[in-house]
């Protein structure tokens, strides 16, 4: 209580974030962040999402104040949607996004991150934040005679507009931005209704150079971003040998 009485005795809180929370989150707070200005967004968030004391940990041990901020976030939105709504889109994408839930490792594929994605849904719609909701995966669009399928296909409560993510297990290249402005032209067309904001798109990708992304994106007719994910990397190799091998474990098993 006296470290709470130190840290914020300059700072009117009666109507504030921090005299809306639990003691319990305050503290939490006190204990995980040291700049008061990151204390102030996560409980503006924590009221504004609901979480509690334990997802709010999460998300300050997942730096998501600093992912949301990031400069290495690449959009348009600016140049292609009108202000409220560009300025809401900006603060939906992070970069990178974490991925750690995830059980897949090394060069694994597009497919199997998607079904890992889809499988651990809750934690991906935790990590994409407040307002996703999910539509389908490989969503089929049939388009002058020909099929094409949507990697993921999300609908955003507050930006009330479909959200098509378009997921690349390599670098990113200047095409997937193309393919993308098709997708959200399409989702536009056949899907979107009058009531409707545009279609935004997010390219979510293993790596990206941050100049060539800005320069896909400079003559881009519709609203999208581009970042990166990070999925936990496998077991050092100095720690492999102290963990027990399948085979043990079977042997195991086996006598249980």
């Amino acid at each position: 209580m006296r470290l709470f009485y130190e840290t914020y005795q300059s700072v009117i809180i009666v109507q504030e974030a921090l005299a809306q929370l639990p003691w319990y989150h305050n503290i939490a707070l006190l204990e995980k962040l040291s700049k008061n200005n990151e204390r102030l967004w996560y409980a503006q968030q924590t009221i504004e999402n609901g979480w509690s004391r334990g997802m709010l940990v999460i998300q300050i041990e997942g730096d998501l104040y600093h992912r949301k901020a990031s400069k290495t976030k690449i959009t348009n939105f600016k140049q292609t949607l009108p202000a409220p709504q560009s300025d809401l889109a900006e603060q939906i994408i992070k970069d990178p996004y974490k991925l750690d839930f995830l059980t897949v490792y090394g060069k694994a594929k597009e497919k199997d991150i998607e079904n890992e994605l889809v499988k651990h849904l809750t934690k991906f719609l935790l990590e994409l934040g407040a307002g996703f909701a999910f539509i389908g995966q490989q969503y089929h669009l049939e388009i002058g005679d020909e099929d094409y399928y949507i990697d993921l296909l999300f609908y955003h409560l507050k930006l009330r507009c479909y959200v098509v993510l378009e997921l690349k297990a390599v670098k990113f290249k200047p095409e997937y931005a193309g393919k993308l402005n098709f997708y959200l032209t399409a989702v536009d067309d056949i899907l979107r209704h009058e009531t409707d904001n545009p279609t935004i798109g997010i390219l979510l990708c293993k790596s990206k150079n941050k100049v060539i992304a800005e320069y896909a994106l400079k003559d881009i007719s519709k609203p999208m971003g581009i970042s990166e994910y990070k999925i936990t990397q496998s077991i050092p190799k100095n720690l492999e040998t102290s963990l027990p091998s399948i085979e043990d474990m079977e042997r195991v098993l086996k006598v249980i």
